[in-house]
């Protein structure tokens, strides 16, 4: 008997993307498997004048995923992993973790060719407060305005000329084929990236071990170690998704993993950093060390002025 795998996913043009792939992948390790999508719109799809931070965060984006597959529609569902919160529902985990596509943020202007090269005074748009914060801090001088929507909806916005330039993650971009749009990728000294930014996850049922054993093998054990390690710092510093955090770790031969962290100020104003280095058998240690570093800084003062003003 043929095997069904039937997948939640967004109906937005990223997130068909990335059920699409994870559907080919899936049907190329298994021949006689059936894979059928399931495309949804969630809340935050649907409201789009209102920053993610003031509606929920990105667990918008994943809740009613879940309440589909509770209802026993999906079997599946495929996240971006910077969207997915840090403690998931009972009865849900993560059953692989995908090779990560680039990390970085994306310069996308029509008219300059770096973030560098802004003038004084230029309109910036973004939807993260860890990019706002970042890039405030480089640049105080620039306007940032809030930016929301698919990736095609913030093109047409900076087409008609509401931003001079724009701030995308390069994966998503990369996975439109519309790498033409990318004038820079901005370095992670600059920007450091949000935590898992350029990977994907799939979440199962906790109990359905047949399963984890189709979706297990997609799962890449580099990827899922980097994942481990910057989510576990993002979780000791009981971080939501939308908040000024940056991560990106990296293994170094094959024995190791390094970790930096950033806690930030929304305006820039104070920037806190942190790295640290660890052995590849723990990746949780790790990134919980670099967050008690960035506790002790101070970023519990900053974290709770942020969720004073965007309740969790």
């Amino acid at each position: 008997m043929k095997k069904t795998i039937r997948i939640a996913t967004r109906k937005s043009p990223l997130a068909m993307w990335q059920a699409e792939f994870v559907k080919t992948e899936l049907m190329r390790t298994h021949k006689d498997l059936e894979v059928i999508l399931l495309p949804m719109l969630t809340k935050g799809d649907k409201i789009l004048d209102v920053p993610l931070a003031k509606i929920g965060g990105k667990g918008l984006f994943t809740k009613e995923l879940e309440e589909r597959m509770l209802a026993g529609e999906a079997d599946i569902a495929v996240h971006s992993m910077k969207d997915v919160p840090m403690k998931l529902p009972n009865g849900f985990a993560l059953g692989a973790i995908l090779e990560r596509h680039s990390p970085s943020d994306a310069f996308v202007s029509n008219n300059f060719t770096c973030f560098e090269s802004l003038p004084q005074g230029s309109v910036l748009g973004t939807s993260s407060l860890r990019r706002k914060a970042q890039l405030m801090a480089k640049r105080p001088d620039l306007i940032v305005k809030d930016l929301r929507g698919n990736v095609g909806t913030r093109l047409a916005k900076l087409d008609a000329g509401e931003y001079d330039a724009i701030i995308l993650a390069t994966s998503g971009l990369q996975r439109l084929g519309l790498d033409e749009r990318i004038r820079h990728e901005i370095d992670i000294d600059i920007c450091l990236p949000a935590v898992t930014q350029g990977t994907l996850g799939i979440e199962y049922f906790s109990d359905d071990k047949n399963t984890l054993e189709i979706i297990k093998e997609l799962n890449h054990p580099e990827s899922e170690i980097r994942t481990k390690t910057e989510r576990a710092m993002n979780n000791h510093l009981e971080g939501g998704c939308q908040v000024p955090i940056g991560a990106f770790a990296e293994i170094i031969n094959n024995k190791q993993i390094k970790l930096m962290g950033l806690v930030a100020e929304l305006d820039g104003s104070i920037v806190l950093t942190s790295q640290s280095t660890g052995l590849i058998d723990f990746p949780e240690e790790l990134g919980i060390k670099v967050a008690q570093d960035l506790l002790a800084q101070g970023a519990s003062k900053i974290l709770d002025k942020v969720y004073n003003s965007n309740p969790r």
